[in-house]
């Protein structure tokens, strides 16, 4: 690509990262991407990537990234535990309006197409076991960082008034085996649980409890539950409609995934420091899952960044990073509040009033419920 715009350094081999290391490299930067665990995960359940994340892909080069392995978002229903149906996704509308369907992409497929997009730029080195403490000393241009809800970049350059906290909600996800033909959520007493096509064949499956009164563990474990978790989360939804039990019967508890929900609060007054630092994802504005919209967003930060310093130099990155935070900050963080806000309704302690309320939303019996 000739001689480099400038040097940049990405901390974090997520989505976010990877997506960024691509769009830096094809702007011509010279891209470091240091990663703290020593190889990348390859476990996880389905994203969900909207039209809006489909196109900042497409920007980024990466328009065959979901390729045949991404399925169709459609049809989705909130339900009550007995099966009554409260309101509709509106996943049709917003595929009217985008000319495309929401899709869901199995999370290692989407981390393998990343990877092998850069690849095909070469030229960029992903460092594994790096444990950054000073990010300031990185000798860089460009510092992204793209590492995570506990992010090292943020805490040096920002403090710790912004940090994760708790929602009281500890969430499992898994696949099952089989398709179940009925998607969406279903709301009860404090806890909820949802499903998703995923691939031919396969169901994506999450579930929120109450956090128990013990320490929980603070980001997603490896697969596998300790010892009598499965049969406490199989108790919280027996009785709920077909086919949640059968989900959680036939799935294997060894595949499952555990975490608690956490969220960054309060949210930065930027995005930016320093004229050369910068941070995406989970690192600028970690968000409960019940929007769904944590890659959508980290991919829409790493393309947005990438687009304002294509056409910089060191010298003019600066005024790059403030275009990048005055375009992405202020949507992120409404997408966040709104995340946490949908958390508190769906979680809310008197489901009658809350159902109720969402009965009053347009569109009669079955109303739509909204989303970003």
């Amino acid at each position: 690509m000739g001689s480099a715009k400038g040097t940049a350094v990405v901390v974090g081999a997520g989505v976010g990262g990877l997506a960024t290391a691509i769009g830096l490299r094809r702007a011509g930067w010279a891209v470091t991407v240091l990663e703290r665990r020593a190889s990348l995960d390859r476990y996880g359940t389905a994203f969900g990537i909207h039209p809006t994340a489909q196109a900042a892909l497409e920007r980024l080069g990466l328009g065959g990234a979901l390729g045949s392995r991404a399925v169709p978002y459609r049809g989705a229903r909130i339900r009550r535990p007995d099966g009554s149906v409260l309101a509709s996704l509106p996943l049709e509308r917003i595929e009217r309006k985008a000319g495309r369907p929401e899709l869901l992409l199995s999370r290692p497929y989407l981390i393998e197409a990343l990877l092998a997009g850069l690849d095909g730029l070469g030229g960029v080195e992903i460092a594994y076991g790096q444990h950054l403490t000073d990010p300031a000393g990185l000798g860089a241009d460009l510092v992204v960082g793209a590492d995570g809800i506990n992010s090292t970049v943020r805490t040096v350059y920002f403090g710790e008034r912004s940090r994760p906290r708790t929602v009281g909600t500890v969430a499992w996800i898994g696949i099952a085996d089989f398709e179940t033909g009925l998607y969406g959520e279903t709301w009860g007493e404090g806890r909820f649980f949802g499903m998703t096509p995923v691939e031919p064949g396969r169901t994506n499956w999450y579930a929120a409890v109450p956090a128990p009164p013990a320490p929980a563990a603070t980001a997603p474990t490896a697969p596998g539950p300790a010892d009598g978790a499965a049969a406490q989360l199989r108790a919280a939804f027996a009785g709920w409609h077909d086919p949640i039990p059968r989900v959680l019967a036939e799935t294997d508890p060894a595949g499952w995934i555990r975490y608690e929900m956490r969220h960054l609060h309060p949210a930065l007054p930027s995005f930016t420091a320093a004229g050369r630092v910068a941070l995406i994802g989970d690192a600028a504005h970690a968000m409960t899952p019940n929007l769904g919209q944590g890659a959508c967003t980290a991919l829409l930060d790493a393309e947005a960044l990438t687009r304002a310093v294509a056409a910089a130099g060191p010298a003019l990155l600066p005024a790059a990073l403030r275009a990048y935070d005055a375009e992405r900050r202020r949507s992120a963080q409404r997408v966040a509040l709104g995340s946490r806000s949908l958390h508190r309704l769906v979680t809310a302690g008197r489901p009658g009033l809350r159902d109720a309320l969402l009965r009053l939303l347009p569109g009669g019996g079955e109303p739509v419920l909204r989303r970003p």
